[in-house]
């Protein structure tokens, strides 16, 4: 399941969170970021119940974007226990991403 965060949800879905979270920051215009949609989704799918996997729309939420300093997009966050641990900028092959979220189980 592919979540959607917002500044309104963002403290209950990915800081109190009781599993890791992937946050993908993105924007509907960005070519990388619709490179990555199918990657993220599969991510979504293999770790459904281990990982949250969600999506920020950088344009709509752009007070998130500045609080994490989002300068590129796509823009991967990664969060265990309510703390940022790894940040990953562009388009990667899936299994970069997943190595990254095992390392986070």
């Amino acid at each position: 399941m592919e979540y959607k965060f917002t500044t309104a949800n963002f403290e209950e879905e990915v800081i109190k969170s009781d599993i890791p979270v992937l946050v993908d920051f993105y924007a509907d215009w960005c070519g990388p970021c619709k490179m990555m949609m199918p990657i993220v989704d599969k991510m979504a799918e293999k770790y459904d119940g281990k990982i949250k996997v969600g999506k920020v729309n950088s344009d709509e939420e752009n007070q998130l974007a500045a609080k994490y300093n989002i300068m590129s997009i796509p823009s991967f966050l990664l969060f265990k226990n309510g703390e940022l641990v790894d940040t990953l900028t562009g388009a990667m092959p899936a299994d970069i991403l997943a190595s990254k979220l095992d390392s986070l189980l």
